[in-house]
């Protein structure tokens, strides 16, 4: 077997490994996304549940009231899509938040807190952009941790 054919048999067992194995298979959430959105609301690979950024949008577009009616509705709509999938604010582990204007922070982070239980707040990164889609002021993605039923038989 040369060099090509070892890489190429070792690039393939290493794709299917986690089928053979009996991995699950990644799956798309979409449930009252419209179809003209071009990505999934959330994908659960595993045990992780990774949503999309979340904006202040509701059906018609960014909602009225500034900076924190957009900041309430993204938390609002990511609580949302976890509800759909039978988990809770207690399962994000991890938060992403771009925000316009970063005089702003303190506002948010009052808003923020309130969407978990004290002491349990999950890791975050936050950054100022210049420009957000729609022409939002805030963006907050979040990963959340949802373990699988273990298998009968499997350890």
């Amino acid at each position: 077997m040369n060099r090509s054919q070892y890489t190429h048999l070792l690039a393939t067992m290493a794709l299917t490994a986690p089928l053979l194995a009996g991995a699950a298979p990644v799956e798309h959430y979409n449930e009252g996304n419209p179809p003209s959105r071009p990505f999934s609301l959330a994908v659960r690979a595993g045990d992780y549940v990774h949503l999309a950024g979340q904006m202040g949008t509701d059906e018609k577009g960014l909602v009225a009231g500034g900076f924190e009616a957009q900041a309430r509705k993204a938390m609002d709509n990511i609580a949302a899509i976890l509800k759909g999938m039978k988990l809770s604010m207690d399962d994000v582990v991890k938060c992403t938040v771009m925000i316009q204007d970063m005089s702003k922070w303190g506002d948010f982070n009052q808003i923020y807190n309130g969407y978990f239980k004290p002491g349990q707040l999950p890791a975050r990164s936050a950054f100022g952009v210049s420009a957000l889609a729609l022409g939002g002021e805030i963006e907050v993605e979040c990963l959340a941790y949802a373990p699988r039923p273990a298998k009968r038989g499997v350890r």
